[in-house]
């Protein structure tokens, strides 16, 4: 099954995706038994929220071995391997949807870049989770575009803006419930032209093993998220427009827009 958060006529809510058509249902689709609210809009005129505003924003950082060979080709030291999940957050402010623009602040110098990432979608409240109980708190999975301003992430001591500031997080198209993302394939396109493929389940820890290890000291929640790590990075400008496909779930699409005196455009929240 798919689910969106959707807007139309200034109003938003959740719906089913079927085809070229959503249908409306009542509350969100992971608090239980979908009860349709019987509206039905063509796909083509709604707008695509971004599936969830997570309670919390959770990330997994570094987590494909290959991704140490791009650190490499640009002549940075590798990144130490961990022996555990760590897992880091980001800003739920910097979250927006499926064709929305992703703004470049006119300060940005030097690589501006996004990473593809596959996003795990909490459905149930877990602490202390054994693995099963993991896999079965994932409600469904959905898309995630992190962009980075590598200038700063290197001259600040936190990510605060690098990786947080407004637009750098798009999340989407929907939430997909009916697909492994372990076997499918991620592939990114700039400009309608394949930049990076690789298998989306080639990490060095699986979104369980994060699951696991997270709640034996934080309560994860309903509506949290849980972005996986990349692959590799593929630069950004001005005018660019990039799509991420994860097989299975769908592809989101973002463009890239130059900041306009000072003031970031936002159009989906």
């Amino acid at each position: 099954m798919r689910y969106a958060r959707c807007a139309r006529d200034e109003r938003e809510f959740f719906a089913i995706v079927e085809d070229q058509d959503v249908v409306e249902i009542d509350g969100a689709p992971w608090e239980g038994p979908t009860t349709s609210a019987g509206a039905r809009h063509p796909l083509a005129s709604i707008t695509l929220l971004p599936p969830v505003m997570p309670r919390t924003f959770y990330a997994a950082g570094f987590n494909y071995k290959a991704h140490n060979r791009h650190h490499e080709e640009l002549g940075y030291d590798p990144v130490k391997v961990g022996t555990h999940p760590e897992v880091g957050y980001r800003a739920q402010s910097a979250l927006v949807g499926h064709g929305c623009a992703i703004v470049k602040p006119v300060d940005v110098e030097g690589r501006f870049e996004t990473e593809a990432e596959v996003v795990a979608v909490i459905g149930r409240t877990l602490r202390h989770a054994t693995r099963d109980e993991a896999k079965a708190a994932v409600f469904g999975w959905t898309i995630g575009n992190d962009v980075s301003a590598r200038e700063w992430q290197h001259a600040d001591r936190t990510f605060w803006r690098s990786k947080n500031a407004d637009t750098f997080k798009p999340m989407g198209p929907w939430i997909e419930t009916d697909v492994d993302p372990l076997q499918s394939t991620t592939t990114v396109r700039r400009n309608g032209v394949v930049d990076a493929s690789f298998a989306t389940g080639d990490m060095i820890f699986d979104p369980y093993d994060f699951l696991v290890e997270m709640t034996k000291y934080i309560t994860v929640h309903p509506g949290d998220v849980l972005w996986m790590g990349a692959d590799g990075n593929t630069p950004m400008a001005v005018g660019d427009v990039i799509d991420i496909e994860i097989s299975g779930i769908g592809t989101l699409t973002n463009t890239v827009a130059g900041e306009v005196a000072g003031e970031t455009e936002r159009t989906q929240r």
